[in-house]
């Protein structure tokens, strides 16, 4: 019997309110609430034990910044943070896992400063460091999804599954925020490729049908924000699935 798919809700922050991008875009952007804590709270009664906490402003700023909300829900839930955005620096690091993180997500530090990312797996190990994949039509996007490279996403995940790296989250930007669906063919050809890599998707959920689509496909887990605070995924239906 294989695992039921995690489902991993997301919070991404922005002057340290919970708000939701478009595609990436800052540009577009809607706040859902003012206080992150009440929203991780709500998240954890309905039975999730984990979440992924993005530091939009940091993945501007290129350091981290929204490193007291961390520490905030870190402190008041017994949440599995997972937080990235903007993690640069062994500085940056430290911060991170001092507030309360868990794991942290690397993507552009990958692409851009392979050797820090390589120095952090080694460090941290892989239960800790997770490699952000972030695509767009096929290859990685980095910096905030401001720049899309050359580079193949499957190619990239293998280089660094090479290298230890045992858990992705790979985001389909063009469908980020869009509530058209998840990209079904991308997570498929990385089960394909990389059956032994821990696989998170992400971008695009929709519906609870969504996820049921990617735990019947063997997905190990998935990122869900949008839906959920508008209503098309409730925690209801959430906490039934765990359940």
């Amino acid at each position: 019997m294989n695992k039921k798919i995690e489902i991993i809700p997301a919070i991404d922050l922005i002057d340290g309110k919970c708000v939701r991008l478009s595609q990436g875009d800052y540009n577009q952007k809607t706040v859902y609430n003012e206080n992150p804590l009440e929203v991780a709270k709500m998240f954890e009664a309905a039975g999730i034990t984990r979440l992924h906490l993005v530091d939009l402003d940091g993945a501007k700023a290129k350091h981290i910044v929204n490193h007291k909300v961390l520490e905030t829900i870190a402190t008041n839930t017994n949440l599995i943070i997972d937080f990235g955005g903007g993690l640069k620096s062994d500085e940056d690091l430290e911060i991170a896992f001092n507030s309360g993180a868990q794991m942290i997500t690397g993507g552009s530090i990958a692409v851009k400063d392979q050797d820090t990312f390589l120095k952090w797996l080694d460090k941290y190990g892989s239960g800790k460091i997770i490699l952000g994949a972030d695509a767009k039509d096929g290859n990685i996007a980095v910096g905030g999804w401001l720049e899309t490279t050359s580079l193949p996403v499957i190619e990239f995940i293998l280089e660094f599954y090479k290298k230890g790296i045992s858990k992705v989250i790979s985001t389909d930007i063009s469908r980020d925020g869009m509530l058209t669906g998840p990209s079904i063919e991308l997570y498929q050809e990385i089960l394909d490729e990389l059956p032994k890599i821990e696989i998170i998707a992400s971008g695009g959920i929709a519906t609870m049908d969504d996820i049921l689509k990617l735990d019947e496909m063997g997905v190990p887990g998935v990122i869900t924000g949008k839906a959920i605070y508008e209503n098309r995924i409730t925690l209801k239906e959430i906490e039934q699935f765990i359940a």
